[in-house]
């Protein structure tokens, strides 16, 4: 009888250790320190909120919690039994502005942080935290201290090659603020779609939003079937944002303490520009023929200009993405437009006209408050150290140069970073690009090795040659996205893909019980073809 007390009694304190260290470790992104205490806190209807949030911090908090299927009562600062407190108030041992710190007692949960966000992203972990009991939430005793290894931890959505209207969106940025995600960037325009009502130029959606089929890689291929066409043609497919659709997509993002940067790309992938203004590509070319603004065309800058003082009044954000990648130089060189600007301006050769036109914008945008951001090829030029640097292609070269000119770096490198590539065997995958980034390969991407300092972030891309429904675009995101949030977020020191994948098994789990569409991990093959019939790699050989 004594042994099974003592067996007993054994396993109940196994159980007490093991309950809330469970629940603790199911968050995503693993916070940089946590320690589990015994017992356990329920949020309900009953439990009172306050917070000494005010103005628009509280208004956005408060819309935010409009959002969750959670009520609470009113409480008061001198609340502590039974009640969840957000204190903004200046923590002693970091500035981080979205640091937190959040205890669990059995008596209520406190959060305190530097900012607004600081506490939004306690209360994601909290949330992470706590397990659903009917219209109970029960949250494991705990104390955590955390904060993000870098300030920009993005993911890039392609609504361009097919169109992903704003209740998706809106829909992808509930999912991935509860994982502390904090950029939304929007690439708004390219060979596929113009997405973005510009009420100055209303033919770039009348003439450039809808196309003769959603297949992209069908149309994009011949001339005769790459058109474009208006919405009310038979089978026309394709979509826009209003200017008060993205201006409700900036207000959500917001609210979940994200911030929405938008991208038009020049002077490259522009086609369907031609079919609005045929006279910006260069003499003899169309929309198939080339996708280059005619750099030595003045109205090529007008209509940018123009364009962008309307987005920056859609989008408050700091930061433009203007592009600048996979432009074909040799358009230019037999263009005389080009190589009447090249004389005049006294530039030597189309590198150098490229560059000018990107330091045109970049000056333009710093002019009216605004940073630019490139991806890594206007590294080439003389962008001025202000410009933030994408890097795409690999995870040394272009981080390392950018640091020596002394420019910011957000590393996106495809063979880690890119979500349009294959996760897994491509006979059990839908369509994709072609490539082979796994889960596991995400996870293990150290954005900044050298902890160089130019390096601010990490961001996840998800490109839509090959991605044409919701559903497919959730399959491509997750649970990849969650990877990108851990690399952004945690020190290198505490990730572990073995810890990772088993809390990466319950994200699934709770995003499919939401209506998402993840990539089902504990199906995962985990190899791959050593051919595929279609796409391509980009060999990365830093």
């Amino acid at each position: 009888m004594k042994k099974l007390k003592s067996a007993t009694a054994a396993l109940l304190l196994l159980l007490l250790c093991l309950g809330p260290h469970k629940a603790t470790a199911q968050v995503i992104p693993a916070p940089v320190r946590q320690e589990a205490r015994q017992g356990t806190f329920d949020l309900s209807a009953a439990t009172r909120l306050y917070t000494n949030l005010k103005g628009r911090e509280r208004r956005h908090f408060r819309a935010y919690l409009a959002t969750l299927p959670l009520t609470f009562a009113k409480g008061r600062a001198r609340d502590e039994q039974g009640t969840l407190r957000l204190i903004k108030t200046p923590l002693s041992d970091t500035a981080n502005p979205e640091a937190y710190r959040l205890s669990v007692t059995p008596q209520g949960a406190t959060i305190r942080a530097n900012t607004s966000a600081g506490l939004f992203y306690g209360f994601q972990t909290l949330l992470q935290l706590g397990t659903q009991r009917g219209e109970t939430m029960s949250v494991p005793c705990t104390e955590v201290s955390d904060e993000p290894r870098f300030a920009w931890r993005g993911f890039e959505l392609d609504i361009a090659r097919h169109f992903f209207d704003k209740n998706f969106i809106k829909k992808q940025i509930r999912a991935l603020a509860r994982y502390k995600i904090n950029v939304l960037h929007l690439h708004l325009a390219d060979n596929g779609g113009w997405r973005l009502e510009i009420k100055k130029y209303p033919q770039l959606t009348e003439k450039a939003a809808w196309r003769t089929a959603s297949d992209w890689e069908q149309w994009h291929r011949r001339p005769e079937t790459r058109i474009y066409c208006t919405a009310d043609t038979p089978g026309a497919y394709g979509g826009y944002l209003t200017q008060r659709d993205a201006r409700e997509i900036v207000e959500y993002a917001a609210i979940h303490h994200m911030e929405v940067v938008p991208e038009f790309d020049v002077p490259g992938h522009n086609g369907e520009v031609f079919w609005a203004f045929p006279e910006l590509a260069c003499p003899g070319q169309t929309g198939f023929t080339s996708s280059e603004l005619c750099i030595g065309n003045e109205k090529s800058f007008t209509v940018y200009e123009n364009v962008l003082r309307e987005v920056m009044r859609i989008f408050p954000s700091r930061y433009i993405h203007m592009g600048g990648d996979e432009a074909v130089r040799s358009r230019w060189e037999a263009c005389p437009l080009c190589r009447e600007r090249m004389a005049r301006e006294h530039i030597a050769d189309v590198a150098g006209l490229q560059n000018y036109m990107m330091l045109r914008m970049e000056r333009f945008l710093n002019r009216h408050g605004r940073t630019m951001i490139g991806w890594d090829e206007v590294l080439e030029g003389d962008i001025s150290q202000t410009a933030v640097i994408m890097s795409w292609r690999g995870t040394g070269a272009a981080a390392e140069q950018a640091r020596r000119r002394g420019n910011k770096v957000i590393m996106s490198p495809t063979a880690y970073c890119y979500l349009d590539y294959y996760q897994d065997e491509y006979k059990t995958e839908p369509r994709a690009i072609g490539g082979y980034v796994p889960l596991e390969k995400t996870y293990s991407f150290d954005p900044d090795p050298e902890n160089s300092g130019a390096v601010i972030g990490v961001q996840g891309n998800l490109w839509t040659e090959f991605v044409e429904t919701p559903s497919h675009a959730e399959h491509m995101m997750y649970p990849r996205m969650l990877a990108v949030a851990e690399d952004g977020w945690t020190p290198q020191s505490r990730k572990d893909y073995a810890d990772f994948h088993a809390r990466a098994l319950q994200a699934v789990s709770w995003l499919q019980a939401r209506g998402y569409s993840p990539f089902d991990l504990k199906n995962e093959l985990g190899k791959r073809s050593e051919r595929f019939p279609w796409g391509w790699e980009y060999n990365e050989t830093e």
